[in-house]
């Protein structure tokens, strides 16, 4: 007898359990690592297998609260007990980043780079290279995001991997920076800036981290301050999206005093300070674009103008609303005059 159960307070997600696991419902504290495997099938008629960690010949993990990039799967996980095997049918708005959750994974299964291919682009270029993921049946769940079925099992015992963040070895915290990178990007792509640059920031973290454990100087010191420029500017670009503009200005400072050609960093310095009138720095910030990268020039022009245009009418408008004020409390002062006499 198949046992329907609901996964309490979690909207858009049903479970049957297939197996029952062993003892009761597991504690899972932040840091735990959980080991399952898992196959993934369309909702459709024949349940088309989309994965199967089982081909793959290992097992699965996450870590608990790491903000895994399918956050749906740690709430099924942690809904089972160990040895459990459970279906979860999930609704379309749960599954979205599946097709680059399951690219990732392919290509670390096949022993590849899960960012192959996009290595040498900067992070807003990369963001129109995620129409095809190199996987037609993954492409056709990113045109049309649908409900997808998991079957899960819980393996092992998982607190025997239980090990806190900080413990995580370098070369995994550094496994966990592509992922978050892309996670940001896909979140930017469906306009949720807000939770793209916590990613972003995440990863910058990530890579802080592992930096301040390097010799200054060194090969991987400097490679890994050359990792968090991307991160950074993409952060940056969802603080102006946000309108977050003295935020942008005390990120790209840092980034700027770091690295001094940073093209980028200088324009979306720019960008912040034209917004929030710094007419002095913006101009100097823009023309430091322009000197560093000759073809950026016309569209320097472009934003020189608009800067220029957007000063003279708060000017104005400043001096429209000094005078209504001026004409008003002359009224007022002439009217309560003749009132008092």
């Amino acid at each position: 007898e198949m046992e329907e159960t609901y996964l309490i307070n979690h909207p858009g997600v049903r479970k049957k359990i297939l197996a029952g696991g062993t003892g009761p419902l597991p504690h899972f504290p932040p840091g735990t690592k959980l080991v399952f495997h898992f196959q993934t099938l369309l909702d459709d008629f024949e349940r088309t297998v989309v994965d199967d960690s089982r081909l793959a010949g290992r097992p699965a993990e996450i870590f608990v609260g790491k903000m895994f990039k399918m956050e749906v799967w740690e709430t099924l996980l942690m809904s089972m007990r160990v040895g459990e095997v459970a279906e979860f049918w999930c609704d379309a708005m749960h599954t979205g980043l599946y097709p680059i959750v399951s690219k990732g994974m392919r290509l670390i299964a096949q022993g590849k780079d899960p960012l192959e291919g996009q290595k040498h682009m900067c992070g807003m270029g990369n963001l129109f290279h995620y129409h095809s993921t190199g996987f037609p049946e993954l492409d056709e769940l990113m045109k049309t995001p649908q409900p997808l079925i998991f079957i899960m099992e819980l393996v092992g015992d998982p607190m025997s991997y239980h090990r806190e963040s900080w413990m995580m070895e370098k070369d995994e915290k550094l496994r966990t920076v592509p992922l978050l990178h892309m996670q940001g990007n896909a979140l930017v792509k469906q306009r949720k800036f807000r939770e793209a640059a916590s990613r972003y920031k995440e990863a910058v973290l990530l890579l802080k981290t592992v930096q301040s454990r390097e010799m200054p100087g060194d090969i991987d010191y400097i490679n890994l301050g050359r990792m968090i420029i991307p991160l950074e500017l993409n952060y940056c670009q969802c603080m102006l999206e946000l309108e977050e503009y003295y935020e942008v200005i005390e990120h790209t400072d840092e980034l700027l005093h770091k690295h001094k050609d940073c093209v980028k960093g200088y324009y979306k310095r720019a960008k912040a300070h034209a917004a929030v009138w710094n007419e002095k720095e913006a101009r100097r910030d823009f023309n430091m674009v322009a000197s560093l990268d000759v073809t950026l020039a016309s569209l320097v022009g472009r934003e020189l103008r608009a800067l220029s245009e957007r000063m003279k009418e708060k000017y104005w408008e400043e001096k429209e609303a000094y005078w209504n004020i001026h004409f008003v409390s002359c009224w007022l002062g002439r009217f309560l005059h003749v009132d008092l006499s």
